[in-house]
C-alpha cells in the first residue's frame, strides 16, 4: 500500500482514528509520519515508555517532601523494589515482583488482556478432541442449570448434543 500523504513511498505506519463513532484509517510511510504533528510524541520511543503507557503508568515525580506515599511503602522483599520505581521504569526487580504487586498489577492485566487468568492456546493438531471436551463441559453446565430452572425441555436438548458430541468424539 502506498502512503496516502506523498503518494511515493511504501507504507509502513498504520494509524486508526475513531471519530464520532466513525472509523478512519490512515496509511503513512515512516518519513510522512514523523512529519504528522502529534502523532510521535518523543523520535525514539522506548518499550519502557510504550509498556508504561499502555498500562496507564503515569512518570510523574515524587514530591521529596515528607507526605508518604503507598506505592512507596509498598516493596518486593527480595529486591527492595518499591512500586512507584516499578512505575517510573515499567520493569521489574525480580520475578518476586510479581507476587509483592500482585494486588496492584491484577487490575491493569485485565484491562490490557481482558482477563487476568491465562487459559493458554489449544493445538492445531492434536486440539479437536480438546475442542470437543471443552464443549461439552460447556453444555454440561447449561444443563444443570435448565435442570436447576426446571426447563426440562431444553435440558433434553443440551442432553442429546452432549451424547452427539461425544459420538464424534469418541469420547465414553
Amino acid at each position: 500500500m502506498v502512503c496516502e500523504r506523498c503518494h511515493k513511498e511504501h507504507a509502513t505506519v498504520y494509524l486508526n482514528k475513531i471519530i464520532d463513532g466513525k472509523k478512519q484509517e490512515i496509511h503513512l510511510c515512516g518519513k510522512c509520519a514523523m512529519e504528522v504533528k502529534g502523532l510521535y510524541l518523543e523520535e525514539n520511543i522506548s518499550f519502557q515508555s510504550f509498556l508504561t503507557g499502555l498500562l496507564g503508568i503515569n512518570n510523574k515525580k515524587v514530591s521529596s517532601g515528607n507526605i508518604y506515599n503507598k506505592d512507596d511503602i509498598l516493596k518486593c522483599e527480595k529486591c527492595n523494589m518499591t512500586y512507584s520505581e516499578f512505575q517510573k521504569t515499567g520493569k521489574f526487580g525480580c520475578s518476586n515482583c510479581y507476587d509483592a504487586f500482585s494486588k496492584l498489577l491484577s487490575p491493569v492485566i485485565r484491562r490490557v488482556h481482558g482477563s487476568n487468568i491465562h487459559t493458554g492456546k489449544i493445538p492445531n493438531r492434536s486440539g479437536e478432541k480438546i475442542k470437543i471436551e471443552k464443549q461439552i463441559e460447556e453444555l454440561q453446565n447449561k444443563l444443570q442449570k435448565a435442570v436447576a430452572n426446571e426447563e426440562y425441555e431444553e435440558a433434553a436438548k443440551f442432553r442429546d448434543a452432549i451424547r452427539e458430541l461425544k459420538k464424534v468424539g469418541g469420547i465414553c
